[in-house]
């Protein structure tokens, strides 16, 4: 299972809603998935660190069970 919390905290460093992300990429439905953990696809994460500059290390993180 991954984990997004480093992106809920780059996204308040540049002081960024979730909302805000989200009509930056153009993808509504991702929202419940990223507060889940869930999966998304790597253009969704690719979209991600373009709006924000970064890379996918700086965004999320893998949990091991």
């Amino acid at each position: 299972m991954g984990s997004y919390n480093k992106l809920w905290k780059l996204l308040i460093d540049k002081n960024m809603s979730k909302h805000e992300l989200l009509e930056f990429i153009g993808i509504s439905s991702s929202l419940a998935k990223l507060k889940g953990g869930a999966y998304i696809t790597t253009d969704v994460h690719c979209k991600i660190c373009e709006v924000l500059n970064c890379d996918f290390k700086d965004m999320m993180e893998y949990l091991p069970k």
